[in-house]
């Protein structure tokens, strides 16, 4: 990781708390209490993973930035919305978020289901109404992109497969599958924009960078997994061990600690080889899957 990496991300956090800052509903427009609510749920908190990966993704495809962010913008939207709904009572039913009271807590069950149907709608209508690829056809593929990847064949397809899952014993393959959806597809979504607001890449450009979106949205979770077993609740900014407590299949609860770091060091390993292809280009692509896979256990 490059001595300025850190520096690179804090300077497009910032500018990607402008952008949704910006983009959000004013507070002081009706109906008051939920734009309120929608602008506490993304404001002043979060890793910005997925921006950052859209980002480094557009540094691929020598995308305008100013495109990138609102691509990032849309994405990060939708994260939002799915930890506002993944907290609530018939979720999850957790009450720290980004180390601070979950939105329905702080608001109520009812605002914070709306919060999550308003994020979701707000991040497609970012994409329609926002010029972000010169091809109409390939904008359109764009809407299409983030809206699979959050849907019953991605991001809420895995959701419904984890709630089924409590209290099961799933093989690693079924671990997998779950994981590739609920969290990996709007990884990869993350990806797949920020390099289509740049210029076209190859076929094997582009299996490249799935591959790498593939293995570091697996990486992601495993680390989250492990993460959960081993960090706190101060660090973690949620609450630590929910996952036992809960009776969820891990990747801790199937392979054991030692194992699920091997595991989240050959995805590592995957992730770099996936993107050597591109050689100078995928710096940023390549230092964020060493901060996602060296956050501290």
């Amino acid at each position: 990781m490059s001595s300025d990496f850190p520096q690179w991300a804090s300077a497009l956090a910032t500018r990607m708390e402008s952008t949704l800052e910006r983009l959000l509903p004013r507070a002081d427009i009706a109906p008051q209490r939920l734009h309120d609510a929608m602008r506490y749920a993304v404001l002043g908190g979060g890793k910005r993973i997925r921006p950052l990966l859209a980002f480094a993704a557009g540094e691929v495809a020598e995308a305008d930035a100013n495109r990138v962010a609102i691509a990032a913008a849309a994405v990060e939207l939708i994260h939002a919305y799915s930890l506002v709904h993944d907290d609530l009572p018939c979720m999850d039913d957790d009450d720290l978020r980004r180390g601070k009271p979950t939105c329905h807590v702080e608001y109520d069950e009812a605002t914070a289901l709306l919060v999550g149907d308003s994020l979701q709608t707000l991040a497609f209508q970012l994409l329609a109404e926002h010029r972000l690829a010169d091809d109409a056809a390939l904008q359109l593929d764009m809407v299409r992109i983030l809206a699979v990847a959050s849907g019953s064949r991605g991001m809420a397809g895995g959701q419904a497969i984890d709630l089924a899952s409590v209290g099961a014993e799933l093989s690693l393959p079924e671990l997998e599958f779950m994981h590739i959806h609920k969290t990996g597809a709007l990884i990869r979504a993350a990806v797949q924009l920020g390099a289509l607001c740049g210029r076209p890449l190859a076929a094997a450009e582009t299996e490249a960078l799935q591959r790498y979106a593939k293995s570091i949205g697996l990486a992601f979770q495993v680390v989250d997994d492990i993460l959960d077993v081993e960090s706190t609740t101060a660090t973690l900014g949620k609450t630590a061990g929910k996952d036992a407590e809960d009776n969820k299949p891990t990747y801790v609860t199937i392979l054991g600690v030692a194992a699920a770091k091997a595991k989240a060091a050959e995805l590592h390993r995957d992730a770099l080889d996936a993107v050597a292809v591109f050689g100078d280009r995928a710096q940023r692509l390549r230092e964020i899957a060493d901060f996602i896979t060296q956050r501290k256990f």
